[in-house]
């Protein structure tokens, strides 16, 4: 089976040529499965015979899976973007403005993130330790920022979760789950704008995992995702203050949302005091995931996923770049002890 999506064509076949691009980039691994911690997170799933298992993209380099995407990407870009004649341009709440400054600075290009004012201060720092710009706007103004820097400054845009060949990359992450657990019956995977959930839904259904049952969570304050499969369309919303600030872009991606439409089985959302939650237990069995890569388990533990009752389920662990400060507020009581 393929197709094609913004003239990209989708298909075992690419799929498997941007895995190899991930396989070989310096700045990818392929990240650790925690196997059967249902016992570990929460003893009912394990009374429910659950076997969950944890795909942990917080252990990729940056900390966070957007390295598989943006090494795709990269391959992909013109010439002109290469030589250092014109610079990048993207919109992030911090993972992939994080991953795409360390990328630019170990090759040497230039670039501007435009980010969310939202999103913590400390992501801004942080790229810009890299030598990078970063514009702090509201993020209804993101996209008009980007384009203006398009249009008028003559930048390339790299954008964060609405690019196919970004997607093609994520479905490494898709494979890498395949070969670990070949037999799983549902993988649930957090969702902003919907690229990681896209590239990983389209890696297991045309690679083998047909009867798998894939899942996207989102925040209640910003269900772009999920108000898109109940319109039918990619929809652009106002998103309302959340602690998964990176799972709230404002707008669904229109090229995820035909992925979506066509691999995932359902978008559900989970509350901020259910991502918190997850955070926490995460946290007590070890794992630091920040409250946006948390998302996937907290669906999972709060009973959002439905008919998981002895089923093998691998949730993504997408992210774990939260500072100190951050954590304690989300787990105060188990860092005090």
């Amino acid at each position: 089976m393929s197709f094609a999506v913004d003239g990209v064509s989708v298909s075992t076949k690419s799929l498997q040529r941007a895995r190899v691009v991930v396989d070989e980039s310096p700045f990818t691994v392929r990240t650790p499965l925690a196997r059967a911690v249902e016992d570990r997170l929460d003893p009912t799933l394990k009374r429910r015979n659950i076997e969950l298992h944890l795909k942990l993209e917080s252990m990729q380099r940056s900390g966070s899976f957007k390295m598989r995407g943006l090494a795709n990407q990269l391959a992909h870009v013109p010439p002109s973007v290469l030589d250092g004649s014109r610079k990048l341009v993207t919109m992030s709440a911090g993972n992939y403005g994080r991953a795409f400054a360390q990328a630019l600075r170990a090759n040497r290009l230039q670039g501007v993130v435009c980010m969310p004012e939202n999103a913590p201060i400390s992501r801004a720092e942080l790229i810009k330790s890299f030598g990078l710009d970063v514009e702090r706007m509201p993020a209804t103004e993101l996209m008009t920022a980007v384009n203006r820097h398009v249009e008028e400054d003559g930048m390339t845009l790299l954008h964060p979760f609405d690019d196919v060949h970004l997607m093609l990359g994520y479905g490494s992450c898709g494979y890498e789950i395949l070969e670990d657990v070949p037999d799983a019956d549902v993988v649930v995977v957090c969702c902003g704008g919907g690229g990681l959930v896209s590239g990983i839904a389209a890696a297991i259904k045309l690679s083998g995992g047909e009867k798998c049952r894939i899942f996207a969570v989102e925040p209640e304050a910003a269900p772009s995702m999920y108000l898109s499969c109940k319109e039918g369309k990619a929809v652009s919303i106002t998103p309302k203050k959340t602690i998964a600030a990176g799972l709230a872009p404002p707008f669904a991606g229109k090229n995820c949302f035909e992925f979506v439409k066509r691999f995932v089985e359902d978008v559900v959302l989970v509350t901020d005091e259910q991502i918190q939650h997850a955070v926490q237990v995460l946290f007590g069995a070890g794992l630091v995931a920040e409250p946006s890569g948390a998302a996937a388990v907290a669906a999972i533990l709060s009973g959002k996923i439905p008919n998981i009752d002895n089923c093998k389920v691998v949730a993504v662990v997408t992210g774990g770049n939260v500072t100190p400060k951050e954590l304690a507020d989300l787990v105060p009581e188990k860092l005090e002890k």
